[in-house]
């Protein structure tokens, strides 16, 4: 399959996804596929502001595409990271004051067509043994699979009780008593000797005492 028909074929919000993240992977399918069921189950759109909150259990490619189809970032306050390694992912709508989590609770098992051929080129990729074609046609038939298959053959979908999600927080900021570094005030620590410290600072000075 040629690029340029990947181009051709590829759904316009999915497009701005790869455009956003630089490249197509099975990651960002992941995030991709959340988020469009997301916005299904909880009739969202695009957050202008904090209505959509995301939480992921992990910082991988599937961030970015949550980022850009439902408009969460770590600066609006509305992306969430926890960083466990988990492929999972919840989504609340604040308006709507429902909340649903999506997990990966199974292998990722190919279920496409030419499965005699992912098969091979899962065993050379494991030998080591996989040429550079190899690689991207490899990835080139899961991102397909992973596209076309039913959500629910992906991941288990929860409804889960809706929790309050503090707004971004805001506070003045004032400059660290060590470095000079305007520092929001909410972030310093208190040190007895020098003042309000910055958190690198005060961690610098536990070192040398």
């Amino acid at each position: 399959m040629s690029n340029e028909k990947d181009k051709q074929e590829m759904p316009d919000d999915l497009k701005r996804c790869v455009q956003f993240h630089g490249h197509i992977c099975p990651g960002l399918i992941y995030g991709y596929r959340v988020a469009k069921e997301a916005m299904h189950l909880l009739n969202i759109e695009r957050s202008v502001d904090e209505e959509v909150v995301a939480l992921s259990e992990n910082d991988s490619c599937a961030v970015d595409a949550l980022q850009t189809m439902l408009g969460t970032s770590a600066g609006k306050g509305n992306l969430i990271i926890q960083n466990y390694g988990k492929n999972v992912y919840t989504v609340l709508s604040r308006s709507g004051r429902r909340a649903y989590r999506f997990s990966r609770t199974t292998r990722y098992d190919y279920a496409g067509g030419d499965k005699n051929e992912y098969d091979r080129l899962e065993a050379a990729l494991a030998a080591g043994t996989a040429a550079e074609s190899d690689r991207r046609k490899l990835k080139r038939l899961k991102i397909d699979d992973l596209l076309s298959r039913p959500f629910d053959e992906i991941f288990t979908t929860l409804s889960v009780p809706f929790e309050e999600i503090l707004y971004a927080a805001q506070s003045p900021s004032q400059p660290c008593a060590v470095c000079g570094e305007m520092t929001m005030v909410t972030k310093m620590r208190r040190s007895a000797r020098l003042g309000l410290v910055c958190i690198p600072c005060s961690e610098k000075a536990l070192k040398r005492s």
